[in-house]
């Protein structure tokens, strides 16, 4: 008897259904991903808005500019002093400033 499509899933979702109840037993875990939509708006919108890049190099640097602002305004960080710090270690060779939260 051949499987159904939905059928062909069934595993995979079996075995990771325990995930999906997770938030029942920890009250700090939020039941949707709206937290991670929400911050992700403002970088799509800016990228949809804006003329886009015209290189590979331009794509990679704002994907990782839009992540590091995302990133720091989340922490609640001061965005330009990290640059900052960052645009000194690479000139002079020093330690990038990290994005990692309590560094």
């Amino acid at each position: 008897m051949a499987q159904s499509a939905d059928s062909a899933h069934l595993p995979a979702t079996h075995a990771t259904q325990g995930a999906l109840w997770t938030f029942l037993d920890h009250p700090g875990i939020e039941p949707t991903n709206n937290a991670a939509e929400r911050a992700l708006r403002q970088s799509v919108n800016q990228r949809k808005n804006s003329l886009d890049v015209q290189s590979a190099n331009g794509a990679v640097c704002r994907s990782r500019l839009l992540t590091a602002t995302t990133t720091l305004r989340q922490q609640g960080r001061d965005i330009w002093q990290v640059l900052e710090q960052a645009w000194i270690a690479h000139h002079r060779g020093g330690v990038m400033p990290s994005l990692l939260p309590d560094h």
